[in-house]
């Protein structure tokens, strides 16, 4: 008996020796799916958590929409999420993708804002013998205006149609698909104009460049005065930008810079989660920007400085902290004012 009871003692200590001395903590995050800036960007959020903050793990989670991942945090079965402002806009109203969803006001209160980064100017591209050189020469052509459900993809739908007063499944088809088998279309020509927001330069049209002539297509000033346009610059977070086709190498065939549009969006958490964590999750991120900034040149411009830009949520306590001892100024909705 005592050999045994001693037998016994010795793989208890082994175990005690053998265990961590404390448990990974994990968390789930929703962002877009892989081949675009988003989420090279949002997962080098979590990437930077789970390199910089002991004993946390971030997942990510890339499948979805950004709304769906609003909702899902909103209802506690995710931690962190992609988030825009168009969408939190929205929301906080009951509209748009909202409006059949009654509490809608009620459980944007349980999200938070982490930080906010420009989505990027959005990119119209086509193949330069496609015949297609302005918006108006898309009807009855296949346009991929983004994943379905997107908030981004309203938003683009929007764009086109108060420029072109063409309508969307009517006048022209729609390619409904994730971003990435619309690119692998695009690639084989099954899509003749595929819409999607990018950092500049963009990996995926420096690439296509490399080996086919692409134009991009540009809005014209005078679209910016029609009321469609207009109402879908009125949301907050949406700009007017240029992109200069002489930052693409290749066979980009635009020679003046092309008029387009942009917005931002951002990484936001639950409201219910720890100070500590969303702070030290906020710190690593900033802290290891250069872990960022080395995925390529488009993304030096994401810095400390536009962390709050266009921002239209609460921050985060944690965030919120993180920022005041930087010296940020805060605006009063960043406060929860």
């Amino acid at each position: 008996m005592r050999t045994r009871f001693l037998a016994a003692l010795a793989a208890v200590s082994l175990c005690a020796t053998t265990l961590p001395a404390t448990a990974q903590t994990f968390y789930r995050m929703g962002t877009l799916e892989p081949g675009g800036t988003i989420y090279t960007i949002t997962a080098g959020f979590a990437q930077a958590v789970n390199r910089h903050v002991p004993d946390v793990e971030v997942q990510v989670n890339a499948t979805g929409s950004a709304a769906q991942h609003m909702l899902s945090a909103a209802n506690g079965d995710l931690e962190f999420f992609m988030h825009s402002t168009i969408l939190y806009h929205h929301m906080t109203r009951g509209t748009a993708m909202y409006a059949n969803l009654g509490n809608a006001p009620e459980l944007s209160q349980r999200l938070r804002g982490i930080f906010n980064f420009p989505v990027g100017a959005w990119h119209a591209l086509t193949y330069a013998d496609s015949g297609i050189e302005t918006f108006d020469d898309i009807r009855g052509k296949m346009v991929f205006l983004g994943p379905p459900s997107g908030g981004a993809t309203e938003f683009t739908r929007e764009v086109v149609e108060g420029a072109t007063g063409l309508v969307a499944g009517e006048d022209f088809r729609v390619a409904n698909m994730g971003f990435e088998a619309a690119q692998q279309g695009f690639q084989d020509r099954r899509i003749d104009v595929l819409i999607f927001p990018s950092l500049i330069p963009g990996a995926f049209v420096q690439q296509l460049a490399l080996t086919n002539r692409i134009r991009l297509i540009p809005l014209k000033p005078e679209d910016f005065e029609k009321p469609g346009v207009v109402s879908a610059m009125s949301v907050p977070g949406r700009t007017q930008e240029l992109i200069d086709p002489a930052l693409y190498e290749g066979n980009i065939i635009n020679e003046e810079p092309v008029l387009t549009v942009g917005a931002w969006i951002g990484v936001g958490a639950r409201a219910d989660l720890p100070e500590e964590l969303v702070y030290d999750a906020t710190r690593a991120f900033w802290e290891n920007i250069n872990e960022l900034h080395a995925q390529g040149p488009a993304f030096q411009g994401i810095t400390l400085d536009t962390a709050l830009s266009a921002i239209n949520m609460p921050l985060h306590p944690g965030a919120l902290r993180f920022y005041e001892e930087q010296g940020l100024e805060i605006p009063a909705i960043g406060r929860g004012e």
